[in-house]
């Protein structure tokens, strides 16, 4: 028996709803609607929106506002919102939508109207998570170009610490002190000039980068480790890019050294193993493997309940795309990686007070394994 294909409904802006940016690849401020109805895709929205969505070239049936009755709608004396919530009844009713899957995400208000009138909603925020994982030809181009903005801004960072000199105890950088928000400043300048934009940038210091995600402040100094982590979006796809590397101005302690030989081992083992079909839980196991060799604790030695602040204290990566976290994960539950997944694969080590390390790539799982997207060196010591 063949398996029935669910109607499918959607309702949202593309800046904010993923899962509607993987099916109209543009960005869009006002919301649309979202049908899939017997196979057929369908699009509800503004007819000045049209050109940009003709141009496109998306592979769906265009409606405008003023099939459903939108004009009356407008006039009736009614909100907006409940305007909006009427419209997209009467899209699904003219369509014949009588059930549908919606994400997790799907309006509160809408769902709640469209169920009095009969419609049956089921959220499945799984099935839309699923299908954002391959990734279209569209999304891996802006990954691509997120990656490129992201090394760029990372041999900024690079740059700004091998050019700084010792003074009294802190680096300076012509003749100012070189602080974390001095180098997310023209990181940030370096990603726009890429095409790229950024949420935040993450350049901490010392006993700062052994908190996973502190953004870092103040003046860096000599001897202690820098973390920097960047996952600028792509401004034409909307799609991100992820890494991360660390380094030390000047003699690096024994710690620090064996913390990023670590990491790199771990890193290098972990991409050796992506491939299709594999568990992320089980790359996972083999990163946490060369530090508990080592003697560091990790998810996989901790007790139940235990809180883990030292060590490899978090999970080896995720999935990476129009959300820079997304499926699939590479941790303890982490499920069976497929070809056109890209993933971070980010091991590291920390102790709280003193510091941590981390590198992170970003990879394309491929049909006989992975394509490594990064090409950065992971040099430590910078002097």
């Amino acid at each position: 028996m063949r398996d029935v294909v669910p109607d499918v409904l959607m309702f949202a802006d593309t800046l904010r709803s993923k899962e509607l940016r993987h099916e109209v690849p543009l960005a869009l401020g006002d919301p649309i609607g979202y049908a899939e109805r017997l196979g057929k895709r369908h699009v509800l929205a503004p007819s000045l929106e049209f050109p940009r969505l003709q141009a496109a070239d998306i592979e769906a049936e265009l409606h405008p506002l003023e099939e459903f009755g939108w004009d009356a709608l407008v006039l009736s004396g009614i909100t907006t919102d409940e305007a909006l919530n009427e419209l997209m009844l009467r899209f699904a009713q003219g369509l014949g939508v009588e059930s549908a899957v919606v994400p997790g995400t799907f309006p509160l208000a809408l769902a709640d109207h469209l169920r009095a009138q009969g419609i049956e909603l089921t959220a499945d925020q799984s099935l839309f998570d699923t299908r954002r994982r391959v990734k279209n030809e569209h999304e891996l181009a802006g990954i691509r170009r997120a990656q490129a903005a992201a090394q760029a801004g990372m041999a900024v960072v690079t740059r700004m610490l091998r050019e700084a000199e010792p003074s009294n105890g802190t680096l300076t950088l012509d003749g100012e002190a070189l602080t974390c928000e001095r180098i997310k400043a023209e990181v940030d300048r370096v990603f726009s000039e890429h095409g790229a934009a950024v949420d935040e940038i993450i350049v901490s210091h010392g006993a700062q980068s052994a908190i996973g995600h502190d953004a870092g402040s103040g003046a860096i100094l000599p001897g202690e480790t820098v973390v920097a982590d960047l996952f600028p979006f792509d401004k034409a796809t909307g799609c991100y890019a992820d890494m991360t590397r660390t380094f030390v101005v000047g003699d690096p302690t024994e710690e620090a050294r064996e913390w990023h030989r670590l990491s790199l081992e771990a890193l290098e083992r972990s991409l050796a193993a992506i491939r299709p079909g594999v568990e992320g839980r089980e790359v996972h196991r083999v990163a946490c493997e060369v530090f508990q060799a080592a003697g560091y604790p990790t998810q996989l030695t901790k007790e139940p309940g235990q809180v883990l602040l030292d060590g490899f204290y978090h999970s080896l990566g995720h999935g990476v795309g129009l959300d820079v976290h997304e499926e699939p994960g590479l941790g303890r539950n982490g499920r069976a990686l497929v070809a056109g997944d890209v993933l971070a694969v980010e091991p590291g080590l920390y102790r709280q007070g003193t510091g941590g390390c981390r590198l992170e790539d970003l990879v394309l799982v491929t049909e006989d394994g992975c394509e490594n997207l990064t090409s950065f060196p992971y040099e430590v010591e910078l002097t």
